[in-house]
């Protein structure tokens, strides 16, 4: 389907106002997509962008405003978000997928009340389905140094490697945070990072020694290569791909994946396992949940939280595994 004015200006709010990353806006502007169509199909709307322009402008007539799915939306109603999310079950979406579309019509639609481009917001009588609580996957201390282990350091990028999965592990930072990073966000005196995490919020997180030394070793070759060398250090990305340029988010994965092969571990560990591994960790030996929430850029400690589960089920086992009088008789 072509681009519609109401998606793009949706899209924009979220990017420029909101601060969502391209990747997340994105998902929210297919998901709009998505509940569009389904409008057009079932009234018999054939979308036409210049005809959707004018409606949006409200420079068309009602006639023309009634052909139009954005004259659907402005007399928008709960029963056709029900209708979309009847026929969203039909096709046996999970709970998961369920909640975060009708995430996407909540921002929609407050945001298209706000603006006048919808008479009321239909999804406040929209319950958003209940979802059993997954816990965060993590990996234990020895599969962790087993993979940090793994890259070889003969090269600019097996050096680069190690630096990157120790950052990832010694910090708990997004992947998309990583790869954001630029050489003067790096403060080696202090051994910390200067990290912009989601809404552009912006937080301070220490490293630790085994990263800094990873680090180090890496600019130290990456400095001394003419191919790399020039250019504005202002804006030089911490992590380069061979060519020079930022790494991606998809080329972390697919280096993390090569090692997780390499040393015979769950090829579904992700980048952000290594971060519920640094909060699993943290928690295991004592660390406080205020510090960790911190350190993870996590706005309410209820998301945190979720990790004290998992250091509880470890340590029942544990007792379990270990105490003389724990099993049952």
């Amino acid at each position: 389907m072509s681009a519609l004015p109401i998606t793009d200006t949706f899209t924009r709010y979220l990017t420029d106002e909101r601060h969502f990353s391209p990747y997340t806006a994105r998902c929210y502007g297919a998901d709009l997509r998505q509940f569009i169509e389904f409008l057009a199909s079932s009234s018999g709307i054939e979308i036409d962008a210049a005809r959707e322009e004018a409606a949006l402008r409200m420079d068309a007539g009602p006639k023309e405003m009634a052909k139009t799915v954005t004259g659907l939306i402005r007399a928008g109603t709960p029963d056709l978000v029900r209708t979309f999310l009847t026929n969203l079950g039909e096709q046996q979406y999970s709970s998961a997928t369920m909640a975060r579309k009708i995430a996407t019509l909540r921002s929609f639609f407050k945001w298209a009340d706000k603006r006048g481009f919808c008479q009321g917001n239909p999804m406040v009588s929209i319950r958003t389905p209940r979802q059993a609580k997954r816990l965060p996957k993590a990996i234990t201390i020895d599969q962790v140094e087993r993979l940090l282990a793994a890259p070889g350091e003969a090269d600019m990028l097996g050096r680069r490697d190690r630096a990157m999965l120790e950052t990832l592990y010694s910090t708990g930072i997004r992947v998309s945070e990583l790869v954001g990073l630029n050489q003067p966000d790096l403060d080696l005196a202090n051994e910390a990072l200067h990290v912009r995490g989601k809404g552009k919020k912006e937080r301070i997180v220490p490293l630790g020694s085994h990263a800094v030394l990873a680090i180090r070793r890496y600019l130290d070759m990456l400095h001394t290569d003419p191919k790399f060398s020039g250019g504005n250090l202002d804006k030089a990305p911490l992590f380069v791909n061979k060519h020079g340029g930022r790494l991606s988010s998809r080329s972390v994965r697919r280096k993390l994946d090569k090692y997780l092969k390499e040393v015979g571990l769950d090829p579904s560990i992700s980048p952000h396992t290594l971060r519920h591994s640094f909060a699993t960790h943290l928690l295991d030996n004592g660390a406080d949940l205020r510090t960790v929430q911190e350190m993870l850029g996590h706005q309410s400690l209820s998301t945190t939280q979720v990790y004290t589960h998992l250091t509880s089920q470890r340590m029942q086992e544990t007792y379990d595994r270990t105490h003389p009088r724990a099993q049952a008789i």
